[in-house]
């Protein structure tokens, strides 16, 4: 079976690829804006771990809509679960069997509810897969040790596909530099740069 996961070239998403590839044909797939070329590190993961790689275009409105929402809220999380959820709409409107993404058991931003993992499901005759949702941290953190490459560093240094980037850039373009600083507490990324 065909499964498209959302992926951003870090290590909870490249770690639930690894997962699902005993089961699934799987394809990396990195949402994009086309706000920048970031998308072009997920790829080159995708190229170094072995895994089919494709672009997944959204709609530029939705992206304007989280930045709103980030700007009203002070804070990003309402903004980036609103964009996430328009990215799994719309992979599970493409050409796939399953969909999946790398939604861990503690994340606080994006996650899936059961009744919307239900929706996508029978809305799109797809199923939903979230592989890292038993896993917490801890747990990824070890199995990420164990298997992959990664490289560390603070979210506005380190290379990566995610939709956070991108909607740092809209309100770097809106407000300046300095203005995304306010919205996005200080946080470490990871960008996979191989498999062990």
């Amino acid at each position: 079976m065909e499964l498209g996961l959302l992926y951003s070239g870090g290590k909870d998403s490249t770690l639930a690829a690894l997962l699902l590839e005993e089961f699934y044909d799987v394809t990396l797939t990195t949402a994009t804006f086309g706000v920048g070329d970031d998308w072009k590190h997920a790829r080159a993961t995708a190229d170094a771990v072995g895994f089919e790689f494709e672009r997944l275009e959204l709609d530029p409105e939705v992206a304007r809509e989280a930045v709103d929402r980030i700007r009203e809220d002070g804070f990003p999380r309402n903004g980036i679960q609103h964009v996430h959820q328009h990215a799994l709409e719309e992979l599970a409107a493409a050409d796939f069997d399953v969909i999946a993404d790398g939604t861990r058991r503690d994340d606080r931003v994006p996650t899936v509810s059961r009744a919307q993992a239900q929706s996508l499901e029978d809305r799109h005759g797809v199923d939903y897969i979230a592989p890292l949702s038993g896993f917490g941290r801890g747990a990824v953190d070890r199995l990420v040790e164990a298997n992959l490459e990664v490289t560390v560093g603070p979210s506005e240094e380190i290379e990566r596909a995610d939709y956070e980037a991108e909607l740092r850039a809209l309100i770097a373009e809106r407000e300046g530099d300095a203005a995304v600083a306010d919205y996005f507490p200080d946080h470490e990324q990871t960008y996979v740069t191989d498999v062990r």
